[in-house]
């Protein structure tokens, strides 16, 4: 892997090599974002009935435009990397996030509700490749030993949008009217790309000479470690939305909380998000299989907890801050997982189709809690049943582990053969 630099100044720095007390400030130029992307994504939830009433359509068709920002995020990974693998990673950041504005722009201007929908999609493509590939140059920025702690810096963007942003640009849409939400995104997203500009360092085009042709880094998509790996993303996360999704119907009808509650309770939640980030990728940069093992076993043990906990108002409150700790404890070593599998050529492109992978888990896990509590056990089982899936997540790393063991073995009897 070829070591970043620092260019302009006379200064000449290999940036895998420099040691740092702090991390550089371009990772906080990916964390402005990290932030703006995850707003973006989560705001219109509280938004939906401010949108119903003005576009003139029902709260279900409103609530489709999550899903049609899911579909930007899973189309938009493949399509953008397979067209941008050649370019320089902070010129297609900087592109990512001309896409970011001009689509919260479209949306805050969108006429009809078809507009709206058109522009989150466009938004959306801008999301799983600026994950991606700001994965790639946050590891590039500091030593080895700390890879894993870079990328959740860069996701702490996402987590902080989620107990800060994302309130706050609902409070403004409820306000102000829902375009205003959009607008100061759009904001945001001109912030961002200055910054960027500004703290992320220079890098060069790929030459065709150096660099795989665009049929060998689609090719990565083709290796089984990489393959396993996407699936652990989905599975992991599946799991962590089967729950997410429906905590608001679970704190009230079962736990008896008022919906006044639930705002401050999900704070809390947040709070988890930002803590279990941060170990998450402290300790994949010790030790990253057993973390990523670790973290699994942890989030499925919490939500089978869930299941007993969410029937007393205590216990449900610090279930719910260890389900938002442990789901993103999982997010920076499971990224590493899948850049140390990829490796060269194709780690943007499997970079992004890993953050295509949670968008995946978080769209079905979405729909397996919908049907545990339309056709099975009901509300209140949709954690233990949610519990389950990391466990199958868990098999799919271990069976990875088994494979990778049995080559290491066969490759010295090849050799000898």
């Amino acid at each position: 892997m070829r070591q970043q630099r620092f260019r302009g100044a006379g200064l000449s720095v290999p940036f895998l090599t420099r040691r740092t007390i702090a991390m550089p400030l371009a990772l906080y130029a990916l964390t402005a974002g990290a932030f703006g992307i995850g707003v973006t994504e989560f705001v219109i939830m509280g938004l939906l009935l401010d949108v119903s009433a003005d576009l003139g359509v029902s709260i279900s068709s409103a609530g489709l435009l999550i899903s049609g920002y899911a579909l930007g995020v899973v189309v938009g990974a493949p399509l953008l990397g397979t067209l941008t693998g050649r370019l320089a990673k902070k010129t297609l950041l900087l592109a990512l996030m001309v896409v970011f504005t001009v689509g919260n722009l479209a949306c805050a201007l969108a006429p009809d509700y078809w507009t709206l929908m058109a522009a989150r999609v466009l938004t959306a493509f801008a999301h799983a490749s600026f994950f991606g590939v700001g994965s790639v140059v946050a590891t590039s920025l500091v030593a080895p030993n700390r890879k894993a702690s870079a990328i959740a810096l860069m996701f702490t963007g996402l987590t902080v949008a989620n107990i800060l942003g994302v309130p706050f640009g609902t409070w403004l849409g409820q306000a102000y009217g829902w375009r205003s939400t959009f607008l100061a995104v759009t904001l945001v997203g001109v912030i961002a790309f200055a910054v960027i500009a500004l703290l992320v360092p220079r890098d060069e085009p790929v030459a065709a000479d150096e660099e795989e042709s665009s049929e060998g880094t689609l090719a990565v998509l083709g290796r089984r470690p990489v393959l396993l790996g996407l699936l652990t993303t989905v599975l992991s996360w599946v799991g962590v939305f089967a729950a997410f999704t429906y905590l608001a119907p679970i704190l009230t009808r079962v736990t008896g909380f008022s919906e006044g509650a639930v705002s401050p309770i999900l704070l809390v939640f947040g709070g988890g998000l930002v803590a279990g980030n941060l170990l998450g990728g402290r300790l994949a940069d010790r030790h990253l299989v057993p973390t990523v093992v670790g973290t699994l076993v942890a989030l499925s043990a919490v939500l089978f907890a869930m299941t007993a906990a969410i029937h007393q108002p205590i216990t449900a409150i610090v279930a719910v801050g260890l389900l938002g700790a442990a789901a993103f404890a999982t997010v920076a070593p499971l990224q590493m997982w899948v850049l140390e599998k990829a490796e060269g050529a194709g780690q943007g492109l499997a970079s992004s189709f890993n953050i295509a992978a949670f968008n995946l888990g978080n769209a079905i896990g979405a729909w397996l809690g919908g049907f545990v509590i339309d056709h099975g056990p009901g509300l209140g089982a949709v954690p233990l049943v949610a519990g389950l899936v990391p466990l199958a997540a868990l098999g799919v790393v271990l069976m990875a582990l088994r494979l990778e063991r049995g080559r290491a073995i066969g490759k010295p009897v090849t050799a000898q053969c």
